[in-house]
């Protein structure tokens, strides 16, 4: 069976799925992004992505051309046309297709954003924990990390770094300190404390990042909200990294230094699984 996706009010077999070539996602990165993932049929944490989406969209100055209310019918169904039980939902908003290219913006009243959705199937998605191993590499993005823009050349170079030195990931590094992944938010734990880099426009606000620090905060476990180094991380007892489509995943090798005894660790094992619990109680 064919997988339905949306397209600016429509429902279609993606074959028949069509953007122009005008629009300024495809020219200029000019777009934004979510992707909620999908339990049991249920969307996790979907209020979040709807509020980090007209974040993003506000600070581009760009339209939101569709409600909250809207925007969760479609999540509910496409996520029930294509059969998802455990899965993701991807939502791209850009700023539309004018008559031709130009580096301004186009008149809002006359270019309406494109808005795509599509679902992806991924049976077992909250019973994956798989190991990783990252390398650090130089942190060169643009400074507004902070807005969930489709310009992801960069992280996507940084996985292909990280697969040709034989690790899984990478975490990017600026001014001598951990950023955040390359599609996700990053952590240590030392001495029980867990320590991850405080919100700023240096790293994306992560949706499971609030909800699992959230989480760790009621289990009476102590966050700290502070820059670390590679060094400090290859120290850590601990670490993992946070993001919508992986939950929370446990890190066991740093730059060639494994962590602990290689495996997933106690504070690790437990987040994760008091993320799904919780989560899964609020999914809609």
């Amino acid at each position: 069976m064919s997988r339905i996706v949306y397209v600016n009010g429509e429902y279609l077999p993606e074959a028949d799925a069509k953007i122009s070539i005008f629009d300024r996602g495809f020219l200029f990165a000019d777009g934004v992004y979510e992707v909620t993932s999908v339990l049991d049929g249920k969307l996790i944490d979907f209020d979040g992505h709807a509020v980090r989406l007209e974040r993003s969209l506000n600070e581009l100055d760009m339209p939101n051309p569709i409600s909250k209310d809207d925007l969760l019918e479609v999540h509910r169904k496409l996520v029930a046309d294509n059969g998802i039980v455990e899965g993701l939902v991807y939502l791209q908003i850009t700023r539309g297709a004018p008559a031709d290219r130009d580096f301004v913006f186009p008149n809002p009243d006359e270019t309406r954003p494109t808005v795509v959705l599509f679902t992806q199937n991924k049976p077992g998605l909250a019973e994956t924990v798989n190991p990783v191993k990252v390398i650090s590499v130089e942190d060169i993005r643009w400074g507004r990390r902070d807005i969930k823009t489709v310009q992801l050349l960069y992280p996507s170079m940084g996985k292909m770094m990280a697969k040709a030195a034989g690790a899984d990931d990478a975490w990017l590094v600026e001014d001598g300190y951990v950023t955040e992944g390359t599609s996700n938010n990053a952590y240590i734990v030392k001495d029980g404390k867990i320590i991850t880099r405080a919100l700023s426009t240096d790293i994306l606000h992560g949706i499971t990042r609030a909800a699992v620090l959230r989480f760790a905060r009621e289990a009476q476990m102590e966050v700290v909200e502070r820059s670390f180094t590679i060094a400090e991380a290859q120290a850590a007892d601990e670490a993992f990294f946070t993001s919508a489509s992986a939950f929370v995943m446990p890190v066991v090798e740093v730059d060639g230094a494994q962590l602990g005894d290689g495996n997933p660790g106690p504070v690790m094992t437990r987040l994760r699984e008091i993320y799904l619990e919780e989560s899964l109680k609020k999914a809609v």
